[in-house]
């Protein structure tokens, strides 16, 4: 309030309440998709049939992986190389043999 004119000055009017802040900060949550990620964990792990003996490492194994990252995917792309690994091996102590 300006002492000489009574009047409320521009820095009065932009204060926000606390119940406006969290509003805008709810607001924000659900646009950047946080809220929709943690329901996705949440829901996840209720699905669980096993329930991981620690809730928060659970949670942050899912949320940290990186954005756009199929789980499945690098899990089952990891089997077969580990399978054609495998393979590779067999074949060159197969040829060091025939070498010998």
């Amino acid at each position: 309030m300006s002492a000489a004119t009574g009047e409320l000055g521009a820095d009065a009017a932009d204060v926000q309440t606390p119940d406006s802040k969290k509003e805008e900060f709810r607001k924000y949550l659900e646009k950047s998709g946080v809220v929709d990620a943690l329901t996705k964990v949440l829901v996840g792990l209720y699905e669980e049939a096993d329930k991981p003996p620690n809730a928060v490492d659970y949670v942050k194994r899912f949320m940290g992986a990186p954005t756009g990252v199929d789980v499945d995917a690098l899990r089952a792309e990891n089997e077969e190389l580990k399978k054609k690994n495998a393979e590779l091996i067999k074949t060159i102590e197969e040829l060091n043999k025939r070498v010998r």
